[in-house]
């Protein structure tokens, strides 16, 4: 009997939202509710599945920086938006023929009558841009990296990651049922609390937090992420002197490019 066809990968987003705080970069991760199927109690970036009502044609006209997208690349950024508006309270849209986002007070106003409705799939960005008259801020995404789920795990993602500097005057909150907890903190903190134990971070995040870690500010990290190259990683299961380890492309803009396989291969998740 030929064994089962590995599983297609589907496509995501994930959302590293970066502000500056006292000390230097921060990055806004959450934590996972533990009952969640996929990287359940970990702590992630806000992420999710592409949508169906994310590849809405009509969306590219309501958008400022489609130009030149495909559907597929078009869906992987209103995936990242929606999912900002859905688990951080975040919206990157200007009112249409405004170079400011929306404001604190209209976006506490749009939290309250679409979000539940966005979170439950039953409207979509195009129709909350239609009729608040919005255009998505899609200019303001920085591709910051694109990993693939190993063949062989039950569930495989296809995920983008994209940059972005945190509105100045919105305040991100997880949204209390994917995510039960969050947080600002410095990519460098993360990582030592996930040594310590006091968090648990997967392989696609540590790796991710530990690029962020090498800039001391937003504008730092959106410098370095326009000058690196967007390299597919696919971790391959390798043979190496004291074991298995996952292997990713060295051109890929991580320092490390191998780890131990035990402990690091999670629940597959996009984040």
């Amino acid at each position: 009997m030929s064994s089962p066809a590995a599983p297609t990968a589907r496509p995501a987003s994930t959302l590293l939202l970066v502000r500056d705080g006292a000390t230097g970069l921060e990055v806004f991760v959450v934590e996972r509710h533990h009952q969640i199927d996929f990287a359940g109690g970990a702590t992630v970036f806000p992420g999710g599945k592409v949508e169906e009502l994310d590849t809405d044609p009509t969306l590219r006209a309501r958008s400022t920086g489609a130009e030149g997208l495909d559907p597929l690349a078009l869906g992987f950024r209103v995936a990242a938006l929606r999912e900002a508006f859905e688990e951080c309270g975040v919206l990157l849209a200007r009112p249409r023929g405004s170079r400011e986002l929306v404001s604190f007070l209209r976006l506490a106003d749009l939290l309250k009558r679409y979000r539940g409705e966005v979170q439950r799939h039953s409207v979509s960005l195009a129709r909350i841009a239609a009729d608040e008259d919005l255009d998505l801020a899609l200019d303001l995404l920085v591709p910051f990296a694109h990993w693939i789920t190993p063949e062989g795990m039950p569930k495989r993602f296809d995920t983008h990651f994209f940059l972005v500097a945190a509105p100045r005057d919105q305040f991100a909150a997880h949204d209390g049922s994917e995510s039960v907890d969050s947080t600002w903190i410095a990519p460098r903190r993360a990582l030592d609390e996930a040594d310590a134990g006091k968090r648990t971070v997967i392989f696609p995040t540590r790796m991710n937090l530990e690029r962020l870690a090498r800039s001391r500010t937003v504008e730092e990290a959106i410098d370095a992420a326009r000058r690196q190259p967007i390299v597919t990683v696919l971790p391959r299961v390798e043979r190496g002197p004291a074991g298995p380890v996952l292997r990713i492309p060295a051109d890929a803009g991580y320092e490390v490019v191998e780890a131990p396989l035990e402990g690091v291969i999670p629940r597959s998740g996009p984040a």
